[in-house]
């Protein structure tokens, strides 16, 4: 199976993401005892194959959508760029509200450039059974906060599926404008930090303790 790489201009850090599942029914274990970089010890859902449901409507350009991701290590909000994106951001509303990623995992963790999670099989080449095309803005930069919709190297440009990536560097990501803009984190920065901080394997990303998803829920103001 191809694996979905995002592409660091100057390093060559592959990052992967894409999908092939949806979970209504997936919930992730929750275990009492804290692990040692002070997140929650929780299991992962277990893979499945399940497809998700097509977004069958936009979000309303004149309203605020925030995108709530609550993890084993805290919790972080996103302002979604419904305006900038209005494709991209319906999907991952519709997959938010089929509770698609709830017991997913944050399974690759690039530090200081990424951090990348949204895969039902948590190897970096799932997704929800389906593809949403919309280019990003051509002068985008992937600043500290953006959030973005991962690809393969062979996918066009602003293709996407379940995985997202969220840049956790001080500096913007050497990243060409290819990966579809999902928006930008709002609230939670020290939690994006701190999952930024765990250590990974320094070839797959892949952390050294579970990094889970708990829940992501999207709601207007």
């Amino acid at each position: 199976m191809r694996r979905i790489l995002i592409l660091a201009v100057a390093v060559a850090v592959a990052v992967t993401v894409v999908g092939c599942g949806s979970a209504l029914d997936r919930v992730a274990t929750v275990v009492s005892t804290p692990d040692a970089n002070g997140c929650t010890a929780v299991d992962p859902a277990e893979p499945n194959k399940v497809h998700a449901a097509k977004p069958k409507r936009r979000l309303d350009p004149h309203r605020v959508y925030i995108a709530t991701v609550v993890t084993n290590c805290g919790s972080f909000q996103i302002r979604l760029a419904v305006k900038r994106a209005p494709k991209t951001t319906a999907s991952f509303a519709s997959l938010a509200e089929q509770r698609f990623y709830d017991g997913l995992t944050f399974h690759r963790i690039v530090a200081d450039f990424v951090i990348q999670g949204g895969d039902p099989k948590g190897d970096g080449t799932g997704g929800p059974g389906y593809r949403v095309v919309e280019a990003p803005p051509k002068q985008l930069k992937y600043a500290k906060g953006i959030v973005a919709m991962a690809k393969t190297a062979s996918e066009r440009v602003g293709t996407s599926g379940s995985q997202f990536f969220v840049v956790s560097g001080k500096e913007a990501a050497p990243l060409s404008p290819d990966y579809a803009l999902l928006g930008a984190v709002s609230s939670g920065r020290d939690v994006v930090a701190k999952i930024n901080s765990i250590k990974a394997d320094p070839t797959t990303g892949s952390p050294s303790t579970p990094v889970v998803i708990e829940s992501i829920r999207v709601r207007a103001r």
